[in-house]
């Protein structure tokens, strides 16, 4: 991976089923993603991708290219002309540099109204260690067990799940 590289295109079709899916899959309700009438009474042509999809899509996007052992280091990215169904969402990227094993990407998002999405995402090949290491994982789950609406009541199985989960070390030892 050098400056310069090419990532190939991907072209996503959004349809009315990504839109509404996606945006329930990531827990967001707005009216604007999953009803044409509300969304066209808002002045939106249609209902349109929420940017937790967006976010996914590019984050796809790139570790398609690079491979599942690649890390994410960092995602910034910023919105720009809604994606509405029917329409194609064609990703294409480039790498920006490469300095101490961290890759910087620069993505881009268009629709046939122009950018959808662009920014860029920080990948590295290896896990970072210390990093995972130095994040404390016993407030997680602190903040949970204080979060009683989140389990209705029940008691603690909740923040057994959640201690059980695997890091986002990918499986590196901590």
């Amino acid at each position: 991976m050098t400056p310069g590289d090419l990532l190939p295109p991907w072209e996503v079709p959004i349809t009315p089923t990504l839109v509404v899916s996606t945006a329930i899959a990531t827990r967001d309700f707005q009216d604007v993603h999953h009803d044409r009438d509300l969304a066209q009474s808002h002045g939106s042509k249609d209902i349109f991708l929420n940017i937790l999809t967006s976010t996914g899509l590019v984050e796809r996007y790139v570790t398609d290219w690079a491979g599942p052992d690649v890390q994410i280091r960092g995602i910034a990215i910023r919105l720009g002309a809604p994606a509405y169904p029917y329409d194609t969402l064609t990703f294409t990227g480039s790498v920006a540099s490469v300095e101490d094993g961290v890759a910087v990407l620069d993505v881009r998002g268009s629709v046939s109204l122009g950018d959808h999405v662009t920014g860029t995402v920080r990948i590295s090949s290896a896990p970072v260690v210390e990093e995972v290491a130095q994040q404390p994982s016993a407030p997680v789950v602190e903040e949970v067990a204080q979060q009683p609406s989140r389990n209705h009541g029940a008691p603690p199985p909740v923040v057994e799940e959640v201690a059980q989960q695997p890091s986002r070390n990918h499986g590196a030892p901590q």
